[in-house]
């Protein structure tokens, strides 16, 4: 029995172009985004990265593709620039962050810096008593990013530092991650800056709302890092917000324990 499928009223609509959703200049302006392309990407940043961040680049590129298949301009094997020019997922030093830089045919479609936690490693004793735990990363967040309103990042944040702190997979009622949601739901209803809650206002009695915590390592900070720059659409942390606090506290207690 034949797979093919009968052309839809749509299939002679233009194709999704990478200068459709990224800004390229040239003959790369022109490209369709084909299957093979999104899928070298997506290999690209499992790669580099560990993971294909949500909203990111291949994120972007794997839905562009699909349209463009689904709509019938490209076939399932197209590949117009993975096999020539190629793809390519760069971490860099930035002035203590990392910076991810990618590239398509030599065109960079997307840069974003985060805090660096890739020299930490968890120690397999027993972390010393003065290490930093995940609820005062938390308050020391609430100290250096006092007045930011909290968003749909900073809330998802804390709701990975929440699950790390206390190893459950649920959001406990009433808690700092349930405070944070509704404060960035709020937050997005809002229109007075005055009005809207800040981390702060959330974040500033972290250690005594969480029923359980622990010091911070490597892994926590990742996490916490990963589920902020996830949620945001410039796919970066806030200076001085929950992923920087809980890189800096995953350092100094890497530090500690040398």
């Amino acid at each position: 029995m034949s797979q093919e499928q009968p052309q839809r009223p749509g299939a002679s609509q233009e194709p999704i172009k990478y200068g459709d959703v990224f800004n390229v200049t040239g003959e790369l302006a022109s490209k369709p985004i084909g299957p093979k392309d999104a899928a070298a990407m997506q290999s690209a940043e499992n790669k580099i990265l560990g993971e294909t961040p949500k909203g990111g680049v291949a994120a972007v590129m794997q839905s562009a593709a699909i349209a463009n298949e689904r709509a019938g301009v490209v076939s399932h094997n197209q590949a117009d620039v993975a096999g020539d020019q190629g793809v390519a997922v760069i971490k860099s030093d930035a002035d203590g962050d990392v910076m991810i830089t990618e590239a398509v045919a030599g065109q960079i479609v997307g840069q974003y810096r985060q805090p660096d936690v890739s020299a930490v490693t968890t120690p397999a004793i027993l972390v010393d008593p003065g290490s930093i735990t995940i609820g005062e990363a938390l308050e020391a967040a609430a100290i250096s990013a006092a007045d930011k309103p909290i968003d749909q990042s900073d809330a998802a944040a804390i709701q990975a530092a929440e699950m790390r702190a206390t190893g459950s997979s649920e959001i406990i009622p009433g808690g700092i991650a349930s405070e944070a949601q509704s404060a960035a739901t709020r937050n997005a209803r809002t229109q007075r800056f005055e009005d809207q809650a800040t981390l702060s206002d959330v974040l500033s009695d972290a250690t005594a709302m969480l029923p359980k915590d622990k010091a911070v390592t490597r892994e926590d900070a990742e996490r916490v890092v990963a589920a902020e720059v996830r949620n945001n659409p410039g796919m970066s942390t806030t200076p001085g917000g929950v992923g920087a606090a809980m890189a800096a506290a995953a350092k100094r207690n890497q530090n500690s324990t040398i």
